[in-house]
């Protein structure tokens, strides 16, 4: 009889290759679709389809949305930061489909798992990092089986399915691109080259040439620190982020690109477009700098960074996440109130809050107004650079 195995899939060239590749293998493929976001409804109809077409075992299809917000979304907009500054860390819905597929295998009493990755990128690191901190899992990767014996492994691909009466479908890209609820990710062609990208390197922020011409101006609500409201509105945090998406697409918000140091070594350059991920990380920082202390602020960038190294290089499980992310819980008791966003176009910014925790000394203002006298100031610099008038004393 043939064992269970379930498989991560996307109807894609990669994982509907892995299907009857699978079962020549004696393999019974139940194959699992998070749709974390990246889909319309179209296309969902579509992969459930291709899946059927493939003869597979079973096919669930699963709402990555939820998880995508509480598992990814919250942490990083508490952490506030990129990777290496800059990237949004747009591919970590990759975990949560990891978590579907497990939760599939727990269902069908199994313990085998395959997924479509190749053995040049980090996604494999990914997946299969998140899987062994899950579990003793056997852990099956046609992709990177099949590069062992074939250079051309796309070209080998379509020829061992159309070989088996499988259409393969004619989507001739000249990018790589990524979408789901987070942002879009676009490599390939003359981005991979370091030259100018090309007219056809566009995701759903648009060009300037067609951004409105009017202002946009939305409120966020926060509460501990995760929005809970958009424009006096509540909703589901994977709902907000959604509209955030779509209007701030439309201004261009949210468009970076920047090479980044990959977990296996490589120099990556993407293009990335997440408009709703910066509009997040717009206000809640300008909400934290204004209740968190100095100590606070200076301090979180150090957890965030490393958190974000985490979660980027596969360690999503690690037991070192889960201790930063106490920390940055316990840093969100005040991050409570309203942020009033604004853009013009390309750059989003904070242009007003609201919070019972703003600390707002009440008998002075910055450079404008004291409640203390002049001889306390001139006290107070003598001694803070005490050290540092010494060393110019002695050394003179």
């Amino acid at each position: 009889m043939s064992k269970d195995i379930v498989l991560a899939f996307s109807g894609g060239l990669d994982t509907s290759f892995c299907v009857p590749y699978l079962q020549e293998r004696g393999w019974a493929v139940h194959t699992v679709f998070a749709d974390t976001g990246g889909v319309d409804a179209e296309e969902r109809a579509y992969i459930e389809a291709r899946a059927k077409e493939l003869g597979v075992a079973s096919h669930v299809t699963v709402d990555g949305g939820p998880a995508i917000w509480n598992g990814f979304v919250k942490p990083f907009v508490w952490a506030g930061e990129g990777y290496q500054g800059q990237y949004p860390l747009l591919v970590s819905d990759r975990y949560l489909i990891v978590d579907a597929a497990l939760k599939r295998c727990a269902e069908l009493g199994t313990k085998a798992i395959a997924h479509g990755c190749t053995g040049m990128g980090n996604d494999q690191v990914r997946f299969d990092l998140a899987v062994k901190a899950q579990g003793d899992y056997e852990i099956v990767a046609p992709i990177r089986e099949i590069q062992k014996e074939h250079t051309e492994v796309r070209a080998y691909e379509q020829k061992y399915l159309e070989a088996k009466g499988f259409g393969v479908r004619a989507k001739q890209k000249a990018y790589t691109i990524n979408e789901n609820l987070l942002g879009v990710t676009m490599s390939g062609g003359e981005i991979d080259r370091w030259l100018v990208p090309g007219e056809g390197a566009i995701g759903w922020c648009k060009p300037r040439s067609e951004w409105p011409a009017k202002p946009l101006r939305l409120k966020l609500s926060f509460v501990n620190g995760e929005a809970v409201a958009l424009d006096g509105e509540k909703m589901a945090g994977h709902q907000l982020l959604a509209k955030l998406n779509t209007l701030l697409a439309q201004y261009g918000v949210g468009r970076g690109i920047y090479t980044g140091d990959t977990t296996i070594g490589l120099k990556g350059r993407i293009i990335f477009e997440a408009p709703g991920l910066t509009a997040l990380l717009a206000a809640h920082r300008a909400l934290e700098e204004a209740v968190l202390t100095k100590q606070q602020n200076r301090f979180k960038p150090d957890v965030a960074r490393k958190w974000v190294e985490l979660v980027y290089e596969g360690f999503f499980h690690d037991p070192l996440k889960t201790d930063l992310e106490a920390f940055l819980a316990s840093s969100q008791a005040t991050v409570n109130g309203e942020v009033t966003l604004e853009t013009n176009g390309g750059l989003i910014t904070a242009v007003a809050l609201e919070s019972g925790h703003i600390l707002n000394a009440k008998g002075a203002t910055y450079a404008q107004a004291a409640d203390w006298g002049v001889a306390e100031a001139e006290g107070f610099i003598k001694l803070f650079g005490m050290s540092s008038t010494l060393w110019a004393e002695v050394n003179r």
